[in-house]
């Protein structure tokens, strides 16, 4: 299983800053992570899996969302992002076997080349560049410090509006579904 040392030793390999944090309680979930920091839920992120049904050819792979702790983006939100005909959260035991994270605790960071990345578009716009986020590391008792700006790039999500469209948005182009990679 990947755990903190895992993230810490590719983060100094990428040059990128970041803290390793000890948490002063365990927690179960990733949204917990306001809580256990005692920030504000738009400074912690959770990475939820799906379980998606590609349309054209059946095959099934799993997608991240990162949104902001206790945030749960709709099905029909990711399916649409992803290209899938059907969209699920995925069972525990798939998310650990192909993450190697503990299902509930997945970091965005060092995620298969497979499984495609989603972020939701209103944590890149309103990020400023040098604010500190938190997210899981994999593990109970830790969380993963990093500017914002510096995770969005290293982890690659693709920047999608997973929840309910402003008015800004209903003016630009819709997102196009560009993702079709199987479950290995």
């Amino acid at each position: 299983m990947k755990d903190a040392l895992a993230i810490h030793r590719a983060l100094l390999g990428w040059e990128a800053a970041h803290e390793i944090v000890r948490l002063p309680i365990a927690m179960g979930h990733a949204d917990e992570l306001p809580k256990a920091l005692g920030l504000p839920a738009d400074r912690c992120l959770v990475t939820r899996v799906y379980s998606c049904g590609e349309a054209f050819r059946g095959h099934r792979f799993l997608a991240g969302v990162i949104v902001q702790a206790g945030a749960r983006p709709s099905a029909e939100a990711v399916r649409l992002a992803t290209g899938a005909r059907l969209v699920r959260p995925a069972r525990a035991d798939l998310i650990n076997a192909v993450t190697e994270y503990a299902a509930d605790l997945v970091c965005p960071l060092l995620l298969p080349d497979s499984m495609p990345l989603l972020i939701d578009q209103h944590l890149v716009d309103d990020l400023p560049g040098d604010d500190v986020v938190y997210t899981a590391t994999g593990e109970p008792s830790t969380a993963l410090g990093i500017r914002g700006r510096s995770l969005y790039m290293l982890c690659e999500a693709k920047p999608v509006n997973l929840f309910q469209p402003s008015a800004r948005d209903r003016t630009s182009r819709p997102n196009t579904p560009d993702f079709r990679h199987p479950v290995a």
